[in-house]
């Protein structure tokens, strides 16, 4: 406890003091605009809480004219809004300036800082190993309520929770169990690492493994845990036992350049983690099975695979033999749609024709015809593209009625479920036959609602979908019939988890 306090002291009088040095200068007036518009989503210290840290480190491939852009326009799949209403031209330029302006002190999160941070609140060899309640521990979902920073637990045989407890803020939407199901770990945008288990309905242990964390994924052995910060630019990896600090990856390039973290994935065929980078075109692969002769940790070693265009967002197929990405622009121009790259030979076999900005990571596949297909929904147009897998050739566009941003479905589904996240229409959902790639039905679960976010129980009898509103609910729907079911109170519940699902891998969810 002495030593949790104490590192709490040291951060509040070094935050203290940063934000003195920053009020003594001649930037009051980009100082309170700051304060005012900007501070409660990204930090006063502007080193990101729910958005992204707002130093030069962040802005490698954003020029300061496409960061007034920003301001005024907002951000397409982020919560970033416009400000042209609120914001005169002159303001505008006057915070560009500011955040384009280094900090006073260095942020500065290494091994130290890291070690420091750790806490076992409950060691795993303390707490018994048969669940403390009935349910099957294979159908339960975890739902992050970000609208007061909760998770729920909920039994998805009787769609009744069954705990609810106090979360990190801003937790990133996914995630990750342990391969049996019993254990879940939590990333916060802020940096800490939370294991959880679930049969005890307990913490294990927290760590904080960097100042800005993009999210996590957990080793197929279910030995170690992968976070990726966007500040510092580095990743950490986990002892997953206990989330003790094994390794400290900074994120360089053979030229010296260091890149945020775009996001970390599990390759679990090819056991190893694969990593997309922010701001230099490479794909990382760390495999982490290759033993030692003295029980010490795999070396970690990276494979680095070079590409002509960065790679922010990305899919596998459902043999993990490919990777499907494409480039989110940030004020430059890049090569538009998307690519395939064989993660055998580590080389772009393929363009896709992915026009805006597709949602990759959210893609489900499924088989259609005498091929399988991946679709992906669009957060910057209404269409949903499906992609053939053998010749990575666009089947057909579905038009939606707006961007979206989750498309869920599950292998004995016969529909795709995918939300018109932006826009006027944010309250529909439509329902896509797999077979006809037609939409036979569309919702509108609460009228002038944010409706996102489907997730199947394990049996893909029941579709759950998110209200995504402070006073919002969790809706359930026969996925037969698609007719409600039931509806539980929530409070902005922005992503539902099934464990069955996850850990199977299963083809209708995100991996």
């Amino acid at each position: 406890m002495i030593k949790k306090l104490s590192f709490f002291l040291i951060a509040s009088l070094l935050f203290s003091q940063i934000l003195a040095a920053e009020s003594s200068t001649d930037n009051r007036a980009a100082l309170n605009l700051f304060k005012k518009h900007c501070a409660s989503c990204h930090g006063e210290d502007r080193l990101g809480l729910i958005g992204p840290p707002l130093i030069p480190q962040s802005f490698k491939r954003l020029k300061p004219a496409g960061a007034e852009q920003v301001i005024k326009d907002g951000r397409a799949a982020t919560q970033m809004p416009s400000f042209k209403a609120t914001l005169s031209d002159p303001q505008i330029k006057t915070l560009v300036d500011y955040i384009y302006t280094k900090p006073v002190k260095k942020p500065v999160w290494g091994m130290t800082e890291i070690i420091n941070s750790h806490t076992i609140t409950n060691p795993p060899e303390s707490l018994g190993n048969t669940p403390i309640f009935k349910a099957d521990m294979q159908n339960l979902f975890l739902v992050v309520e970000t609208g007061d920073h909760h998770v729920t637990l909920l039994d998805g045989d009787k769609f009744e929770p069954i705990y609810r407890f106090k979360s990190h803020n801003a937790l990133h939407g996914g995630p990750k169990y342990s391969k049996d199901g019993r254990y879940v770990y939590f990333a916060s945008r802020d940096g800490w690492i939370t294991k959880f288990d679930i049969y005890n309905l307990k913490v294990i242990a927290d760590i904080r493994v960097g100042i800005n964390t993009r999210n996590l994924a957990v080793s197929d052995d279910g030995k170690y845990i992968i976070a990726g910060n966007t500040l510092p630019h580095t990743a950490v990896i986990l002892d997953a036992r206990n989330l003790s600090p094994v390794k400290l990856i900074p994120v360089v390039n053979d030229h010296g350049k260091s890149s945020r973290v775009s996001a970390v994935y599990t390759a679990a065929p090819r056991k190893s983690f694969i990593l997309a980078l922010k701001d230099f075109p490479e794909v990382w692969e760390i495999p982490y099975n290759n033993k030692t002769s003295d029980n010490k940790p795999p070396s970690f070693k990276i494979r680095r695979i070079e590409l002509n265009n960065y790679l922010d967002d990305f899919f596998f197929d459902q043999s993990y033999e490919h990777i499907i990405g494409a480039a989110r622009p940030e004020g430059e121009q890049h090569p538009q749609g998307g690519q395939v790259i064989s993660l055998t030979s580590g080389k772009k076999i393929a363009d896709i024709d992915l026009p805006g900005m597709p949602h990759l990571s959210s893609g489900i596949s499924w088989k259609y015809k005498d091929t399988r297909v991946i679709a992906t929904p669009n957060i910057k147009e209404g269409l949903v593209s499906i992609i053939d897998t053998r010749n990575w050739k666009i089947i057909k566009k579905i038009k939606t009625k707006g961007p979206g941003f989750f498309i869920r479905s599950h292998e004995k589904s016969p529909y795709a479920w995918v939300d018109v996240f932006f826009g006027p229409n944010k309250d529909l959902v439509h329902i896509i036959d797999k077979q006809t790639l037609e939409i036979v039905k569309t919702l509108k679960p609460a009228p002038g609602k944010t409706s996102a976010h489907v997730e199947f129980t394990k049996d893909g009898r029941y579709a759950l979908l998110s209200i995504w509103e402070n006073d919002g609910a969790i809706i359930v729907y026969d996925a037969q019939t698609l007719k409600e079911v039931k509806r539980l109170p929530m409070k902005k519940p922005s992503g539902k988890y099934n464990v069955y699902n996850k850990t199977h891998l299963e083809e209708g969810t995100s991996h």
